[in-house]
C-alpha cells in the first residue's frame, strides 16, 4: 500500500508546484525520491569510470603479456640452441686452431725456404732464386710472398709444384710464367709467386 500511495502522489505532483529555490519545502516523496536519483546517477557514474579504468589495465597487461610471451619464446628458443651453439663453438676454435698451426711463426719462415729449396733439388730442379718480398699486413694475418725462380723439365717442374702444394704449412702459388731456355733443349725456367701466411697475435705485430 505504502508502494501504491508513493506512486499516486508522484503522479498527482505539478512540478510547476515545486520551489527550486527552497528545497526544503518540497514533500518528503519527492526528497526521497531525488535523493535516490541523484545516488544512483552518481553509482552509474562511478561504476563507468571504474569500469573504463579498468578496462584500459586490462588492454595493458593484455599487450605486457604479448610482449612477455615472445620475450620467452625467443628465450626458450634461445635456451633449445644454447648447447648447439656451445658444440658449435667448440668446433670452430678447435677448426681455427688447425688452421692456425699450419700458419708459420716468424721463426718458422727461414726453415720454411730452405725446404722449399731442396725439395727442389731432390727432384731435380735447379733453383736460381727463392726470394722473400715484403710483407702484406692484413687484418688478422700477414701475407709472406715468396718469388721462385727454378730450371728444370716440364715433368720436374709439375712435382715440384705438387710437393709445394702438399706442404704441411698453408701455400698458395700465383702467377705462373714458364718458358723455354732454348728452342735445343726441354729444360723450362719458372717464375712464379708462393705466398704463405702468418697469424697476427696482436694489431701491433706486422
Amino acid at each position: 500500500m505504502a508502494f501504491a500511495n508513493t506512486l499516486r502522489a508522484l503522479k498527482e505532483l505539478d512540478l510547476a508546484d515545486l520551489n527550486f529555490e527552497n528545497l526544503g519545502s518540497w514533500p518528503l516523496i519527492i526528497k526521497l525520491f531525488v535523493g535516490v536519483l541523484l545516488f544512483a546517477l552518481h553509482i552509474a557514474a562511478g561504476y563507468h569510470l571504474h569500469i573504463e579504468a579498468l578496462q584500459l589495465r586490462l588492454e595493458n597487461i593484455r599487450a605486457e603479456e604479448i610482449t612477455l610471451r615472445r620475450d620467452f619464446e625467443q628465450k626458450a628458443l634461445e635456451a633449445s640452441t644454447l648447447e648447439a651453439y656451445k658444440r658449435q663453438m667448440v668446433e670452430i676454435e678447435e677448426s681455427f686452431g688447425a688452421l692456425v698451426s699450419q700458419l708459420p711463426s716468424k721463426t718458422e719462415v727461414p726453415s720454411l725456404l730452405e725446404y722449399i729449396t731442396s725439395k727442389g733439388a731432390r727432384i731435380g730442379l735447379a733453383i736460381k732464386t727463392i726470394d722473400l718480398l715484403d710483407e702484406f699486413p692484413q687484418e688478422f694475418y700477414v701475407e709472406l710472398p715468396i718469388q721462385i725462380n727454378a730450371v728444370g723439365s716440364f715433368h720436374d717442374l709439375g712435382a715440384f709444384i705438387s710437393g709445394i702444394a702438399g706442404l704441411p704449412q698453408i701455400v698458395t702459388l700465383h702467377d705462373f710464367n714458364i718458358a723455354a731456355l732454348t728452342a735445343h733443349t726441354n729444360q723450362l725456367e719458372m717464375n712464379i709467386l708462393a705466398k704463405t701466411y702468418r697469424y697476427r697475435v696482436g694489431t701491433d705485430d706486422s
